[in-house]
């Protein structure tokens, strides 16, 4: 019998989503975070797309979004010039950091204790976050827009993604380049899992895997449209990725096979990502929309409630119904 998806939908941004991130989980379950250009970044629970709070300071438009693993600190990075540092639990803005250009990347340490921006200026900083006063640590060498910036090997090292066609691989201490990819094309996005050191790349048609720590390719997997964003799931078994076409693809990440692919969104797909749990992946889109998929379509899981009630279940019928308690989450 085949399974039909039913997303959750997260509605309240009214422009479009282009970065989302996942916290670790916490007693108290796992958290989402969404970026917009509405410049009114929101936290949501995650397994449900909850709506909890929508974190007020921001001038422009929010490019990039992430919450540390406990989920007790978010950052954002925004088009006002600032990155913002914010107690997730009250909502309280914690601490402006001010750049001479658009913010487009923010990623905590590990231990929280330091962030890593990057932006239109082309150069990477390091703000030690129990020295908020201190002048940041700069690393240059990008020569265009940097996209994304992500700490890696246990916050030794720093990868990079830019509009110079480049990805780079940072020594912290020493801030120079250890090693350097270069595309014929800007790199559209760059996910880092830290188990296995894998190394997520998307570019044009293309979602490329590599080993984060010798930027050595592992395989490279051709998608039937341009890719905006990939996530490879914790466990290794799937990746998901969504760009112009409106949909979101499933593949077994093993043979590189097409496994799924489903059109609810009404706009390209900006950012895709696993739940820290793999039980479901989340999507933003020029539509405003968050959405929330199944991995495994029709497990009951959040608020997707899996029921084959014998008046539904029909001897020519062959779908199985899965229904959510509530299909549109507002904020």
């Amino acid at each position: 019998m085949a399974m039909r998806q039913t997303p959750l939908t997260c509605s309240g941004h009214t422009r479009p989503v282009v970065d989302l991130a996942f916290s670790g989980i916490t007693p108290y379950g796992y958290f989402l975070i969404s970026a917009c250009k509405d410049g009114k970044p929101m936290l949501r629970q995650g397994d449900t797309g909850d709506w909890i709070g929508t974190f007020l300071g921001h001038k422009g438009a929010v490019w990039g979004a992430t919450l540390n693993n406990e989920a007790t600190k978010a950052a954002t990075a925004a088009a006002d010039f600032t990155a913002k540092v914010w107690d997730a639990v009250t909502g309280d803005e914690v601490l402006t950091l001010a750049h001479k250009h658009i913010v487009k990347s923010v990623n905590f340490t590990q231990d929280s204790s330091c962030l890593l921006t990057g932006g239109n200026d082309k150069i990477i900083r390091i703000y030690d976050l129990n020295k908020p006063e201190a002048e940041p640590q700069e690393i240059t060498g990008h020569t265009s827009a940097i996209k994304k910036a992500l700490w890696c090997n246990n916050d030794t090292q720093i990868l990079s993604a830019a509009d110079d066609k480049t990805v780079r691989l940072w020594d912290r201490n020493s801030t120079e380049v250890v090693k350097q990819l270069s595309f014929d094309m800007s790199v559209s996005s760059m996910e880092y899992i830290p188990d296995g050191e894998v190394l997520v790349i998307t570019y044009g048609k293309t979602i490329a895997f590599y080993n984060a720590l010798s930027l050595d390719m592992i395989k490279t997997v051709d998608a039937p449209a341009s890719i905006h964003s990939a996530s490879l799931h914790p466990d290794k078994d799937f990746f998901v990725a969504g760009g112009d076409d409106f949909k979101l693809y499933k593949f077994d990440y093993g043979t590189k096979e097409e496994l799924e692919s489903y059109k609810g969104h009404f706009g390209p797909v900006h950012c895709v990502r696993f739940s820290p749990d793999g039980e479901l992946y989340a999507s933003g889109s020029e539509d405003g929309t968050l959405r929330l998929w199944q991995t495994a379509v029709g497990k009951t899981y959040g608020l997707w409630k899996c029921v084959l009630p014998e008046e539904l279940v029909s001897e020519n019928s062959d779908t199985i119904y899965c229904t959510t308690a509530a299909p549109e989450i507002k904020a």
